[in-house]
């Protein structure tokens, strides 16, 4: 059952993993307070030292202590301070561009060392900060999943990643980005996965579907072998049942019908796809199981409302 419900997950950022995130250490004292305007479809903040109150319009205000983990989802605003009645003295917006709540520029932040910034050296609060800039078709789901804020309590897992992204964000080594970028991913991985299998969050009916013996292994096949001709008949077949069977307890546990969920998974893919380096339209609908170019821009065209072509060219812009 675990490792299922672990394979939702995987499945669902194994697309747009972290490429060139923003990393940042913060080490401050009090009083201090930020608020985040960056329009960021994901941001994870990990405290290790010291106390952070993170405040949003959509969700209560949490408190982070040692070892907890928070997740915000984008693009609403929220501020991250010592305490809540703390008034925002840095406004960062997208592309992480900070000003004074005036709007004045702030060029020179208080540089403490690689990824590193603070108003003390010494401060008692030490922040990790984690931010996926650009969101992912595949993640579309994933995201949709979440509420605007959560937190996974330090003391409720056992994790060695918050100390050893700790360690690593300050090192300049060759290839430290990547690193990095991989690291963000475990950690996200894995506060998602605790979290998912808490009481009370009401995990999306395509996750528990994950779980389901029948449906479980009719999603698998689809994450894994996208390009396959599959047809409720095969799928069926796969798995170990029929096809009225599938089609019934597919639709029940997860939402929509198994030929919808392929054409949406396979278009996501797609869209992800279309921003790799290099990539054409007719590699990538041989990839998502499209027989020609003229067959995948069609159908993305009526999905996304635009051309492979087109979101190419915005996706890199």
């Amino acid at each position: 059952m675990f490792n299922r419900l672990m394979d939702a997950i995987v499945s669902l950022l194994d697309g747009p993993r972290a490429q060139g995130a923003f990393l940042l250490r913060s080490i401050l004292a009090p009083p201090w307070s930020m608020a985040i305007r960056d329009r960021a479809p994901l941001t994870l903040v990990a405290a290790v030292r010291g106390d952070a109150w993170i405040v949003s319009d959509q969700a209560a205000a949490v408190r982070l202590g040692p070892g907890d983990v928070a997740i915000a989802r984008g693009p609403d605003a929220y501020t991250v301070a010592d305490d809540p009645a703390t008034a925002p003295q840095v406004v960062i917006h997208p592309g992480q561009r900070c000003t004074d709540p005036a709007g004045r520029e702030l060029y020179e932040m208080a540089q403490l060392g690689v990824r590193t910034w603070g108003n003390c050296p010494a401060g008692p609060t030490v922040l990790l900060t984690g931010t996926y800039p650009m969101p992912g078709e595949l993640s579309r789901r994933l995201l949709e999943a979440l509420p605007p804020l959560l937190v996974v309590p330090g003391d409720s897992w056992d994790s060695p990643l918050v100390p050893l992204l700790a360690t690593e964000i300050v090192k300049d080594d060759p290839g430290q980005p990547a690193v990095l970028d991989r690291l963000l991913d475990l950690l996200l991985i894995a506060v998602l996965r605790e979290w998912f299998t808490r009481p009370g969050a009401r995990p999306p009916g395509w996750y528990q579907a994950h779980g389901d013996p029948v449906v479980g292994q009719a999603l698998r096949l689809i994450h894994h072998d996208p390009a396959r001709p599959w047809t409720v008949a095969s799928l069926a077949a796969t798995a170990g049942t029929s096809r009225a069977t599938l089609a019934r307890r597919f639709t029940a546990l997860v939402g929509e019908p198994p030929m919808s969920y392929l054409t949406g998974w396979r278009l996501a893919l797609a869209a992800d796809l279309l921003r790799e380096p290099g990539a054409t339209v007719g590699a990538v609908a041989r990839q998502v199981g499209y027989g020609s170019s003229f067959a995948l821009s069609t159908a993305f065209k009526r999905h996304h409302g635009r051309t492979p072509r087109d979101h190419r060219t915005a996706s890199r812009s």
